[in-house]
């Protein structure tokens, strides 16, 4: 794609980041979309349980860039005494973080996905190379994704 594709001045211009911060997540929103975009023909029964991840045993691990996109446009919310997702609204339902949910969450991690037989693989794992990639860009050390869980109990003010 062409830079003018990725580049927004205004947005670049926001305070509460540097320019190359900004161009990442104008970037993983367009990563988002194509996985948006690629899961169109499933649904899943929105039941919220796959947020349960004290539960289910399972959730979703995050580059530096989503965890970034998470912090930057919501309330750091407290831990959840249920272990769910702590982006999970308080009827343990929905997700108060929809439009910014990580990449894990689009991609129906869970068993309960409905859809066409064969899941979109090759696309996965091309926007996941690009999720490490912008990830490598603003943390170059940072050589793997972490667990959601992980990066809030760091960002979580300590006691």
């Amino acid at each position: 794609m062409r830079g003018a594709d990725w580049e927004d001045e205004d947005e670049a211009a926001r305070p509460g980041g540097t320019h190359a911060e900004e161009r990442v997540l104008k970037e993983l929103r367009t990563v988002y979309q194509h996985a948006d975009a690629a899961y169109a023909p499933y649904s899943c029964p929105a039941s919220g349980e796959c947020c349960q991840l004290a539960v289910t045993r399972r959730q979703p691990w995050l580059w530096w860039p989503e965890w970034l996109l998470l912090a930057r446009r919501h309330p750091l919310p407290p831990a959840r005494a249920d272990g769910a997702c702590p982006y999970l609204d308080a009827t343990g339902r929905r997700c108060s973080v929809y439009a910014d949910r990580p990449f894990g969450c689009r991609t129906f991690f869970c068993e309960r996905i409905q859809g066409p037989a064969r899941q979109p693989a090759e696309t996965v794992n091309a926007l996941l190379v690009r999720l490490e990639r912008l990830s490598e860009r603003l943390r170059p050390a940072l050589k793997a994704p972490r667990p959601l869980l992980d990066w809030h109990a760091e960002a979580l003010p300590r006691e």
